[in-house]
């Protein structure tokens, strides 16, 4: 977890108010992570089929991800921090700094200047699910000395699980830099009410590895599956019993001194040398009672 992906590196560009804010919506390349990501957070999310939803998409940025969103026939508000992203100045938004590329580019949702750290503005039970792409891990930075990462996630999530409606769900794509930042951000959730854990997607992979913070409202779900994980069903969650037998190895994977496996691996040695040895029975490597 401590390798910086592109998008994270330009996340902490825009955050910070050092990158073109329209070079973010007019690559090609991010606008192709931020839809895929966006879509399998759609299907984590598992919102009914049969009627449009009303979602919360926090970190928005300039609403890559709320397009697939409209596209997916439900409503949505987004929140973000930057206001190179959402409101600066007028004008065209893929050619210079601090442009209003999300209202340049016509959303459709509803957009909010605001900063998640401080909580979610909303009354409770508003939204039927939550969605965010590569933004809660900057709750663990420190921008200012009155920032404390564990009150900002602890604001953040107490006050999105009053937002959502009872049975909603939350998935939140996140780039942890480290264990710890990962521990203490899913603890704060846990806080906070939630329930559920994490999916993560490509766990062998070190470019395709994604982290999915899939947290319930109210309801203990099932956790959805993971993407390109080895074991399948209850094989990922259960150890698998056989009735083979598993012989103790020390350290360095050799047979337990004076056990049946290492006499019989010493006497199979000593044969392939030449030796006379002994044929192998029942009784090879038993403990004799001592003698009176």
């Amino acid at each position: 977890m401590e390798h910086l992906y592109l998008e994270s590196q330009v996340g902490v560009a825009v955050h910070v108010g050092f990158l073109d804010a329209g070079q973010w919506c007019s690559s090609s390349r991010m606008i192709e992570i931020q839809s895929q990501m966006t879509e399998r957070a759609m299907e984590l999310l598992g919102l009914p089929e049969d009627r449009p939803c009303f979602l919360l998409d926090v970190g928005c940025g300039s609403c890559l991800s709320g397009d697939y969103i409209s596209e997916e026939g439900h409503c949505w508000v987004g929140l973000d921090i930057s206001s190179a992203m959402l409101a600066g100045q007028e004008q065209e938004a893929s050619c210079v700094f601090g442009t209003d590329v999300a209202l340049e580019r016509e959303v459709e949702g509803d957009l909010m200047l605001a900063d998640m750290g401080q909580g979610i503005p909303f009354r409770p039970g508003t939204f039927d699910g939550c969605i965010s792409i590569s933004a809660v891990q900057w709750l663990c930075s420190a921008d200012k000395k009155t920032h404390s990462p564990p009150r900002r996630l602890h604001r953040f999530f107490s006050t999105l699980y009053t937002a959502l409606a009872h049975g909603a769900r939350a998935v939140l794509q996140l780039y942890p830099e480290n264990a710890q930042q990962l521990e203490l951000i899913t603890t704060q959730a846990m806080k906070a009410g939630f329930t559920g854990g994490l999916v993560v997607d490509f766990p062998n992979s070190a470019k395709a590895k994604k982290f999915f913070l899939c947290l319930f409202v109210g309801t203990s779900g099932t956790l959805p599956k993971a993407l390109g994980a080895e074991c399948t069903g209850e094989e990922a969650v259960h150890a698998k019993f056989t009735h083979e037998r598993m012989r103790f190895r020390n350290a360095k994977g050799r047979s337990a001194k004076k056990s049946r496996d290492w006499v019989l691996e010493k006497k199979e040695r000593r044969r392939r040398q030449g030796k006379d040895v002994r044929a192998d029975t029942k009784y090879t490597s038993r403990k004799r009672r001592p003698h009176f």
